[in-house]
This record gives C-alpha cells, structure tokens and sequence, in this order.
C-alpha cells in the first residue's frame, strides 16, 4: 500500500476509548479519545467491568467522531488496526470486535497492534525522521521499560521494573498523600509548590544495570509520613518526583551510551509529567542525543498511535488473521 493509506486505529486497552484517522502512518486526519477518569476516580483506580461496559457504549459514537472529523466514510478507508494487547480483557474485545466488524463491513484488512509498541510510534507520528537506532523510555502506569529500536518492527527491550511501575508508584504515593486518582497529574501540580531536595528519597538500583524497582521508594515515602506527619505534603511530593525522574533519566543516558543510540524518546502517560519532559532534554542535549518528547496528548493513551504502529505493522507484514484475539499480557516482540 503507498503512502496515501488510510488506517482507522481503534484503542480500548484500558479506561481510554478512542480511535483515529492517520494517513501515511505519520499525517493525523482525527483523534477522539473519551475518557472515563471520573468514573474509576471515586474507585481509586480502573475497575475493570466499569471499563469494558463504557467501552461498549462509547466505541460506536467514538468511531463515527473520528471519521465525521476526518470528513472520511467507509469507502476511503484502508485498513482498521485496534489493540489486541497488552491490557485488560474486556476492554480489549471490544475494540477488537468492533475492529474486526468494520473491516468486514468495509472489506479492509484487519491489523492486529501491540499497545506497547505503539507508545514507541507515538514519537513518529510528530517526527518521523527521527534516526535509528532509538533509545525509548516507556513508561506508565503498568510498564516502565526500556526498548532500543533498531529498525521498525526491530525492537530489544534493554530494562525492565522488577517490580512496581513508575505510574504505578505514582498512583500509590498520591493515594497515601490523600490526593486521589489519577495520581501522576495530581504529584506533579502539587510538586510546582514543594521543595524537590527537602527530603532525600532513595535512588534505587541507580547504578545497577538498566533494570527499574520503585516498590522500595514507594515504601520509603510512606515511612517517612509516618515518622513525620507534620511534613509538607508539596515536599514529600517534589522530592518523590526528583527520586524517579533521577533514576529515569540516568538510566536513559546510561542505555544510549552503551548501545549507541543517535537519539532518545519518551513515551507512556508518565511522559506528560513536567519534571521529566524538563529532565530528558536536558539530559539529551548535554548528552549530545536527538531527545525527542511527544505532545502530552501523544503520551496518554490514543488511537493516532494505533493507526501509526497499525501503519508500519501492516508494511511489515500484512493484514492480521480474522481469528486474532486479544492477548492481557502481550509483550514486544523482541529480535
């Protein structure tokens, strides 16, 4: 297919319905992305029957949305791409299901996209020029990762969290810190007001490869609350934040200076917070990396990142089967 093609994406892994219409896999015609963070907020987090039932009412005026916007119908679409994975299993059919039914509907190609993988494309669709090989952070709320991309489709995952995730720490500090949920947005307005060195979090595994662990420095937080409750709550913010986005940051210099990277990329919800977004291309320029940080819109959750990865996925290797199902605990492939 030539450079004009047209892929509808289609994204509901998780709270997120969305979907998009991006020509080429870089130009974006539409992105519609319907939130369902009120609803998990009084919850504390994503409940996921709450997830798979919004979902299902939402995805149908999501998708005409996209197209209305896109000013595009059936007939100028050449490909449906929707997640099949990583994410919760419910949520995940109902995109799936409606991808599927669309391409039938249509007689289009139906492509199968990695979540994961599509946070890495979320760069490209800003810049498409950016050069290889490509040092990307993921993180988010369920991953924190480190890939180099060698190449389309070419990835090698470098790092890995042993355990909690960068979102997730957030999430879990901001819940002890009484500031609800969603809690990475919430640390990091509070964080503007607080003092980044008043307390001095551990670094955890700073210098020990280029894998992540944020479970020990959660617990050191609520620790340090507990001995001391009168502290400032803008403190103890700022200084968690500074404790993560260290470790972050050193470990993205770390993995392209020791795998050649000529530039470096972030992507996933936590790529919207400021302190980072600040960090990273600081880190980068110092460094001498082309950094590369997506729109905040590009970082959370969206469907343009589906129709870019469906893009490329489809160059590579074609349509997917029709029997493709979703997959909860899908990871990248790696060469």
């Amino acid at each position: 297919m030539s450079e004009d093609m047209i892929v509808l994406g289609i994204e509901t892994s998780c709270d997120e319905t969305a979907a998009a219409c991006v020509r080429g896999g870089t130009q974006v015609l539409s992105s519609v992305v319907s939130s369902q963070v009120d609803l998990h907020s009084e919850y504390g987090g994503v409940v996921p029957e709450i997830a798979s039932r919004e979902h299902g009412e939402r995805m149908i005026p999501v998708v005409a949305r996209a197209m209305v916007e896109a000013g595009l119908d059936g007939s100028n679409i050449d490909a449906v791409a929707a997640t099949v994975g990583p994410g919760l299993i419910g949520a995940l059919l109902v995109g799936v299901s409606t991808a599927k039914a669309l391409a039938l509907t249509w007689d289009v190609p139906f492509v199968a996209v990695n979540h994961l993988e599509a946070h890495l494309y979320a760069s490209f669709l800003e810049d498409p020029h950016l050069e290889f090989p490509l040092v990307v952070l993921l993180v988010s709320g369920g991953h924190t990762m480190l890939v180099l991309m060698e190449g389309h489709g070419r990835y090698r995952i470098l790092g890995e969290t042993l355990d909690d995730a960068a979102g997730e720490a957030f999430d879990k500090v901001a819940r002890y810190l009484g500031l609800g949920y969603p809690g990475g947005p919430a640390i990091d307005r509070l964080s503007m007001s607080g003092d980044p060195e008043a307390i001095r979090f551990p670094r955890s595994m700073l210098d020990e490869g280029l894998e992540f662990s944020f479970s020990g420095l959660k617990t050191s937080v609520v620790n340090y609350v507990r001995k001391h409750p009168d502290v400032s709550t803008e403190d103890v913010a700022a200084s968690f934040q500074a404790a993560v986005v260290d470790v972050l940051v050193h470990k993205v210099r770390r993995a392209a200076r020791e795998h050649g990277a000529k530039a470096a990329a972030i992507g996933g919800g936590v790529a919207a917070n400021s302190l980072l977004r600040e960090q990273f291309l600081g880190a980068c320029a110092d460094d001498g990396l082309a950094g590369f940080v997506p729109s905040r819109s590009m970082c959370t959750d969206n469907a343009a990142m589906i129709a870019s990865a469906g893009w490329y996925e489809f160059q590579r290797v074609g349509a997917a089967e029709m029997s493709t199902g979703a997959t909860p605990n899908l990871r990248i492939r790696t060469l």
